[in-house]
């Protein structure tokens, strides 16, 4: 079998968004994966890892899967024309059309998300519909050939369960043997469902101030 994955990156992406998956999906077998950007120059994380890609937008070959990472770069990658067009062609033919976090909404951008549900990181959920999307609360979300995951460490149930899809429950379970994957966080706090009252209140204004300034950039893309 051979399958091509494709992953989009662009400035101040969050890595782990992009890691995470990539670490699951590359070790299927007959896997190729390719880390597409506009240049071949190192693209900056937004923790000052810079992640380096291996093809060009122009040169990337089409992928049966593409993934677009999330961060608060997706500002920038969703004004981009020459980022939101790539997508918008790689989407077109994929077999898989995913993201990570707020990647969604470069999907969303792309015209990829049109009546389709999806989910993103939980403070940004409820601007999903800006895009065409129904929003759904959950770690991971699929409609026909969109599958979505939440924010950050989502990306890595999204990639499983793409890769349990695509070559079968054993080698998934296989690969996550090879990862150690078993999470056990020592706090039960990694979603607004689950974060202790005061916990939530402490952060609300942060992401309040986050999603009310991003919640202006998607109008911007309207006018």
């Amino acid at each position: 079998m051979s399958f091509t994955t494709v992953f989009v990156l662009f400035p101040n992406v969050t890595q782990l968004d992009f890691t995470g998956p990539l670490q699951v999906l590359h070790r299927m077998p007959g896997a190729t994966t390719h880390i597409a950007a506009k240049t071949l120059d190192p693209v900056p994380s937004d923790c000052g890892l810079s992640l380096v890609p291996t093809t060009t937008f122009a040169d990337c070959p089409q992928a049966d899967l593409v993934c677009v990472p999330g961060g608060f770069g997706v500002s920038g990658a969703i004004a981009d024309a020459e980022t939101v067009a790539f997508v918008r062609a790689q989407g077109a033919k994929a077999r898989y059309v995913t993201s990570v976090c707020t990647g969604a909404f470069v999907l969303g951008a792309a015209g990829l998300l049109q009546g389709k549900r999806a989910t993103t990181h939980w403070a940004y959920r409820h601007l999903l519909p800006e895009v065409g999307a129904i929003r759904e609360d959950a770690r991971v979300v699929r409609d026909g050939g969109v599958v979505t995951g939440g924010g950050v460490t989502a990306g890595i149930d999204f990639a499983f369960t793409v890769l349990a899809e695509i070559a079968g429950p054993e080698i998934a379970q296989g690969i996550q043997l090879a990862l150690e994957y078993n999470p056990a966080p020592p706090f039960d706090a990694g979603g607004p469902d689950r974060a202790p009252e005061s916990l939530m209140n402490l952060v609300s204004g942060f992401w309040t101030d986050r999603t009310r300034e991003f919640a202006g950039e998607l109008a911007a893309l309207k006018r």
